[in-house]
């Protein structure tokens, strides 16, 4: 007769085996969101919402998925430094504008935001090759345009963007010129055991002593762990200490990682800063930062400041 214990045994082992190869199965849709529950994939709002000059930019990734973009600038001629912005895993571009915006004012920089495939006004379904080829469309696109200066393309990104932005600078050392990352993860794989705690046993980052059995069924590893080290540009971590569902652990690993072969690293930490308000609750100190961070690393020329500084009077009167 079978033992009670036996029975239980059976039980727990197929649960574990059924959820394991549920989260096989539907794992696009836990990393990537295009649409938040109750909202529609459009985007709810543009920049002309916030008076912003923008364009409207249309982009085939080397695939051929279409791509939309919106291309942010404080005024027409500005040369400030450009930054080419990922955001998180949720929601659309439209979500961050608020944040863009102060961007733009506080930096004096212009702002390209990419709609990863699947998301927003672009085409496609996303995965973690098919984003990649999305941000070096995005950035091809930059260095070919006239009208900024393609020396100053700064990387930016937050959390599964900045995982994006990693794998993007580390593959482009000529193009861009600086990264920041904002509460990024070390990879999906630890990730997976922090918000699902029953599979640190099964799946884990190359730091992790878990056997990691699982590991080979993970389609978007984004392992930003093993890319932040190759990375030669200057590099900004902004680490938000209350993060809610990042441990801000995987910035200090990540920095730790980082500043072991690349001098140019610089970390800060911001005590009340969430995972999607850092750049909120750290207020001026967190504007000042990134703005120090810039002007050490991607200085404009004394003409281009002369130029941009008359624009801005301009663009307030």
């Amino acid at each position: 007769m079978v033992s009670y214990v036996n029975v239980f045994l059976y039980g727990v082992g197929g649960i574990v085996v059924a959820g394991i190869a549920l989260l096989v199965a539907f794992q696009e849709r836990l990393v990537y969101v295009p649409v938040l529950p109750g909202l529609t994939k459009s985007y709810p709002i543009t920049p002309a919402r916030l008076r912003l000059i923008y364009e409207d930019v249309w982009l085939r990734s080397s695939d051929g998925v279409r791509l939309h973009a919106w291309f942010i600038k404080l005024f027409p001629e500005c040369q400030g430094p450009t930054i080419l912005f990922f955001q998180e895993n949720a929601g659309n571009i439209a979500h961050r504008l608020e944040m863009v915006r102060i961007m733009i004012q506080r930096m004096q920089c212009n702002v390209f935001m990419l709609s990863y495939r699947g998301y927003g006004a672009s085409d496609g379904y996303p995965s973690q090759h098919g984003i990649t080829r999305d941000a070096q469309a995005a950035l091809d696109h930059l260095v070919q345009r006239t009208d900024i200066d393609t020396s100053r393309i700064v990387v930016f990104g937050r959390s599964l963007g900045g995982a994006v932005g990693a794998v993007l600078t580390k593959n482009n050392p000529d193009k861009v010129a600086a990264l920041i990352l904002e509460n990024t993860f070390t990879s999906i794989m630890d990730m997976a055991g922090v918000l699902l705690p029953f599979l640190k046993w099964f799946i884990g980052g190359s730091g992790s002593k878990s056997p990691k059995v699982l590991n080979f069924v993970v389609r978007s590893p984004w392992s930003t762990i093993d890319i932040i080290g190759q990375i030669k540009q200057p590099i900004l971590f902004l680490s938000g200490l209350q993060d809610e569902m990042v441990p801000p652990v995987h910035m200090q690993m990540l920095y730790a990682k980082a500043a072991a072969h690349n001098r140019r690293c610089t970390f800060v930490e911001f005590p009340t800063g969430m995972h999607m308000d850092t750049w909120l609750a750290g207020g001026d100190h967190y504007w000042k930062t990134v703005q120090l961070f810039l002007e050490q690393n991607v200085p404009q020329s004394q003409d281009d400041a002369s130029s941009n500084e008359g624009n801005v009077i301009k663009s307030y009167l």
